[in-house]
């Protein structure tokens, strides 16, 4: 009977001190909702932001006249953190005898957390109240023919809305997209834009981030397309961190793991937990727009 998960024994893991000197990993998700938006620090309670909801208007007046008088107005906005974690068990001797492996799953476990923050604002349901989402704002179609109208109109939607784009939060499949853009020549479209600078790519001047978790398949029996990213003015958005990521480690705790449960003193392991508190809001919905795969128009 094979020992509980992750031991030497586990499935997958082959990596022989004399085969493997590196560790092969695919690039660390991080989250694009912290690349774009703006940072504030919190307490745990939550916060409430003042807003300004209006503007005083000025007028012409006739020489002598009276001056008019107009004021801003006012609203608030309550924001609420709250937490996704994630406990990861080990056993003593795997962290010992595949010691470079173990290193590089406790780094990247955090990322954990930046995943599920993304996929909950990109395509889930707010946790509880005082948290927005993204997934139910306006949907708007891209595909490789038609893509610099689809983009234009885009951005065109985002300025309907009182904002301005700003940023671009794409899969790889909506660069995939892009890339097979063609002129009227047949010539490459968007490359310029696209591959000119692969830290800082752009559209239309506003910076892309492309991650994973932006990406949603079709689903038929949902009636949902698939989702390519989300654009923006994320000048409107605001994400808030209570203390930052904890890590902790455990030799001595009895996990539940479904209908197991495991005392890490008595089966000689130990588990790390990673966790954040961290809160999103966005002060118009309509500053922002969810690109979704589209067919091209027939001619």
């Amino acid at each position: 009977m094979a020992g509980i998960n992750i031991n030497r024994t586990t499935s997958g893991v082959l990596l022989p001190a004399e085969v493997s000197s590196e560790i092969w990993a695919e690039t660390l998700e991080e989250s694009a909702v912290m690349r774009l938006a703006r940072r504030i620090d919190m307490p745990g309670a939550g916060v409430t932001i003042q807003t300004i909801t209006g503007e005083p208007e000025a007028a012409w007046v006739d020489e002598t006249a009276e001056k008019p008088v107009s004021r801003h107005t006012f609203g608030s906005k309550s924001i609420t953190p709250y937490k996704p974690a994630v406990i990861e068990p080990f056993s003593m001797e795997f962290a010992r005898d595949k010691a470079r492996l173990y290193a590089e799953l406790a780094r990247r476990l955090p990322n954990a957390l930046a995943r599920k923050f993304d996929e909950t604002i990109f395509h889930g349901t707010a946790p509880r109240s005082n948290f927005d989402v993204l997934s139910d704002c306006e949907a708007l179609g891209l595909n490789s023919e038609e893509a610099y109208d689809r983009i234009v109109a885009i951005d065109a939607a985002i300025a309907e809305g009182n904002g301005q784009l700003d940023g671009w939060a794409l899969s790889p499949k909506a660069r995939s997209v892009l890339l097979g853009a063609k002129d009227g020549d047949g010539r490459p479209l968007l490359v310029d834009s696209i591959v000119r600078d692969r830290q800082t790519p752009s559209l239309l001047g506003a910076p892309v981030s492309y991650q994973k978790a932006v990406y949603k398949a079709e689903d038929s029996g949902e009636g949902t397309p698939e989702v390519l990213g989300f654009a923006g003015d994320w000048t409107s958005a605001m994400y808030g961190v209570v203390e930052g990521v904890s890590v902790s480690v455990s030799t001595e705790a009895t996990l539940t793991d479904g209908q197991t449960t495991l005392n890490l003193w008595q089966r000689n392991m130990f588990a790390i937990r990673a966790e954040i508190e961290v809160a999103f809001a966005v002060r118009n919905k309509d500053h922002f727009v969810k690109v979704v795969a589209e067919a091209a128009e027939a001619e």
